[in-house]
């Protein structure tokens, strides 16, 4: 555990020194709030409460999706890199310490959309409710989290970025992120149980609603969290491979 919070002090440090990725992580989340979530549904308490909660889903891809796809692929092209891997302890503390790194980033990109929700509009949930979304969000950033190592390890950095920008907005409109629950176009309802978007933000609105999460959604939510975890394994060996072959 020592050594996993000091490459999580480590990765926090590098987002110090460049805080325009805690910025670039909140601001679509917090533009969105204040263009469609404000004007259309902010004097609607339960409208607004559900879209807040689509927006922290918003939120969660974005920062895993951008910060591990992006941030891993550069890592990957430093010298420092290829020294840490020959360290003893193995890749288990580094993957760690990205991840509390990543959950921290997580969380302080969702403080706009949360505070937006609470000063402009009606959106309202209980304190359980608070807590149970405040632990959902952990749940739901593992799939993005191991989206984004899969392609942080398989990509350089200039691939890792189209590609992470060419799979973040499907995701986020064919998941019915910009929707309330029900009232996406009916191409999308068909689409939407089978992306990983659609059970992350249903287990959003369940936290701070009376939602019921769709079995199907669920299922497919897990088995993308398993296919996803095989991809960032096999990247990470070919990867591993590739460096010490």
């Amino acid at each position: 555990m020592p050594y996993a919070l000091a490459h999580a002090r480590y990765q926090l440090l590098e987002l110090v020194r460049t805080p325009v990725a805690v910025f670039g992580s909140a601001f679509f989340p917090a533009v969105a709030m204040l263009f469609f979530v404000v004007p259309a549904v902010g004097d609607d308490a339960v409208g607004a409460t559900y879209a807040t909660a689509a927006m922290v889903t918003f939120a969660v891809l974005s920062a895993n999706v951008f910060q591990y796809g992006v941030g891993v692929a550069e890592d990957r092209a430093q010298p420092w890199d290829p020294y840490l891997r020959t360290l003893p302890v193995g890749p288990a503390p580094r993957f760690a310490g990205r991840v509390l790194a990543g959950l921290t980033l997580t969380y302080l990109s969702l403080l706009p959309v949360v505070l937006i929700a609470a000063l402009l509009t009606e959106a309202r949930t209980s304190v359980a409710g608070f807590a149970l979304a405040a632990v959902a969000v952990a749940l739901v950033s593992v799939p993005f989290t191991l989206m984004g190592l899969a392609i942080g390890y398989a990509l350089p950095s200039k691939a890792a970025i189209v590609v992470a920008q060419l799979v973040f907005f499907p995701l986020a409109v064919g998941g019915g992120l910009l929707t309330a629950p029900g009232q996406a176009p009916a191409f999308i309802e068909a689409i939407a149980p089978f992306l990983p978007t659609r059970g992350a933000v249903e287990l959003m609105w369940s936290a701070v609603g009376d939602f019921r999460p769709e079995p199907l959604s669920m299922i497919m939510l897990g088995v993308w969290v398993v296919g996803l975890a095989s991809l960032a394994g096999w990247a990470y060996r070919r990867d591993e491979g590739r460096r010490f072959s």
